[in-house]
């Protein structure tokens, strides 16, 4: 009988159901493709990408906690992940483009600021005011 992938550290009944649904059903499938083509799987089955669950499964394959993931180890699967992203992205026809961190933040800062500015402008919300600092202390 084939071994569950819950076996391996990090990877909950959840996960092995996504993994289930990518076709990849047992540890022995999981360890032949390793992390990359796994998780390249799992984004292509309809799972939403999420750095943290790609270092589970990375970091889980070699037999350590997620948390292990720290400093040079976690810039290189950051860069192995963004690779994956972008290439899932490029063969997927409906990507979703809130999956890019760096251009929703910069969209929710940009719609956050034109949202405040429409609030104040008809007094929902008062005008923001510079705060007074030590250089430029509040008048009197």
């Amino acid at each position: 009988m084939p071994e569950p992938i819950t076996t391996i550290r990090n990877l909950d009944p959840a996960m092995a159901r996504s993994f289930a649904a990518a076709g990849i059903r047992d540890t022995a499938t999981l360890r032949a493709i390793g992390a990359d083509e796994a998780y390249a799987r799992l984004v292509a089955s309809g799972s939403r990408p999420h750095f943290i669950a790609y270092c589970a499964i990375a970091m889980g394959l070699q037999g350590r906690p997620w948390t292990d993931c720290t400093g040079t180890e976690k810039v290189a699967l950051r860069r192995r992940y963004d690779a994956l992203i972008a290439g899932t992205r490029s063969c997927s026809e409906d990507a979703d483009p809130d999956d890019d961190p760096a251009a929703n933040a910069r969209r929710t800062d940009s719609g956050r600021a034109r949202l405040d500015a429409a609030l104040s402008e008809i007094g929902v919300i008062p005008r923001r005011r510079s705060q007074p600092t030590s250089s430029s202390p509040e008048k009197k």
